[in-house]
């Protein structure tokens, strides 16, 4: 089955929406530091397990993140750090560049 530009957009949508919630993006952060357990993240955010499992789900859903299992628990980790910090990098240059107008931007209705 040929992947068409249609559905290249989608799931590149579907990225973006993912990198677009604040607590996904701090989460990304944070595995920036290496491998983390659910509880670890829990801890790290201040936010109930079921909002970081959801959280952690779109990320993985979105090929952000993988887990391990390591008995019991499971463990997440970047899909690819490299990229992802590319893409963080080139987001933050354009947020910070003279053409950027970040007032507007944080006003967009984001439904």
């Amino acid at each position: 089955m040929a992947i068409t530009s249609e559905h290249n957009e989608v799931v590149l949508a579907a990225v973006f929406r993912a990198l677009a919630e604040p607590a996904r993006l701090t989460i990304l952060r944070h595995l920036f530091t290496g491998e983390h357990a659910v509880r670890e993240l829990t801890d790290h955010l201040g936010l109930a397990q079921s909002t970081v499992s959801a959280h952690l789900a779109c990320l993985r859903d979105c090929g952000l993140v993988t887990v391990r299992s390591v008995g019991r628990s499971s463990r997440y980790s970047l899909a690819d750090p490299m990229r992802l910090a590319g893409v963080l990098a080139g987001t933050e240059e354009l947020v910070r560049g003279p053409a950027a107008d970040t007032a507007t931007c944080a006003l967009v209705d984001q439904t």
